[in-house]
């Protein structure tokens, strides 16, 4: 389960990099009821969505140049710069080096072998996002890659991940969870790019999931909205009900009505 009780390796903070804030905010603010509030006019245009008064994502404008609009997870590390050089140590790179955010924490974003980002964050005054698998906000994250031995080895060593089979309809389910936290903790999967024809033309990517009340209904407005289905909504046993979807600038998201929810 992915909750706010963050501990080494867990998935602490996302947030969104778009080409279009303002239709980013009244698209979220219509599927999952977020507001947008900005940091402060020293944050270069970052902002929190929060749901209720609760931080549940950060975003920001970004150019053509930093790369497509998408989400961006991060992973908690209690020492951002000795994270980044085991990355290095484990054919990982540093795409932005560890810096100071304001004295709110330290970042970092460096990108696995695969090529696939993704983001540290060492808790100073913020420890993360303030809602986690409640309707509207972060419940999951599945890495889509093309080598889940490699990608599993990698991400224990740098964050500690460890990894277990789960029975699956038609296969094993690999699943993530911090160092020591047994089922319990578990907080996202890892995924053979080459199994879904949804993500194999896309490339490799960390992918987070929403929750929500009803996963057909946010399909249908999502599209209201400009959104597109990428895949329409499925029921998955013992899982839930799914669907992968973008928003209008194109950001890549999944949402889920949670077979716990559900029950």
């Amino acid at each position: 389960m992915l909750t706010t009780r963050f501990v080494d390796g867990s998935p602490n903070w996302i947030d969104l990099g778009t080409s279009d804030i303002e239709g980013a905010t009244a698209f979220y603010a219509a599927l999952f009821g977020w507001q947008f509030v900005s940091a402060g006019p020293e944050a270069g245009g970052y902002g929190f969505f929060q749901l209720d008064g609760r931080t549940a994502a950060g975003g920001m404008q970004t150019t053509a140049e930093q790369g497509p609009p998408s989400w961006n997870v991060y992973f908690q590390s209690p020492d951002v710069e000795a994270t980044a050089k085991t990355a290095e140590q484990a054919h990982g790179r540093v795409l932005h080096p560890p810096m100071d955010v304001m004295g709110q924490g330290h970042m970092a974003i460096l990108a696995d072998p695969a090529g696939v980002s993704f983001g540290l964050w060492q808790p100073g005054r913020i420890k993360g996002v303030d809602v986690a698998e409640e309707t509207g906000s972060l419940c999951w994250v599945e890495l889509y890659t093309p080598d889940i031995a490699a990608a599993a080895a990698f991400y224990h060593k740098v964050l500690g991940h460890e990894t277990s089979a789960v029975p699956f309809p038609g296969g094993t389910y690999t699943c993530l969870n911090p160092a020591g936290g047994g089922e319990d903790s578990m907080f996202g999967g890892l995924v053979p790019l080459a199994d879904d024809p949804t993500e194999a033309a896309t490339g490799p990517y960390w992918l987070p999931y929403f929750e929500v009340t009803d996963t057909d209904a946010a399909v249908t407005k999502a599209q209201e909205l400009g959104g597109t289905v990428r895949m329409p909504a499925t029921d998955v046993p013992d899982v839930g009900r799914i669907a992968k979807l973008a928003d209008p600038s194109g950001a890549r998201f999944a949402v889920i009505r949670s077979a716990q929810q559900q029950s």
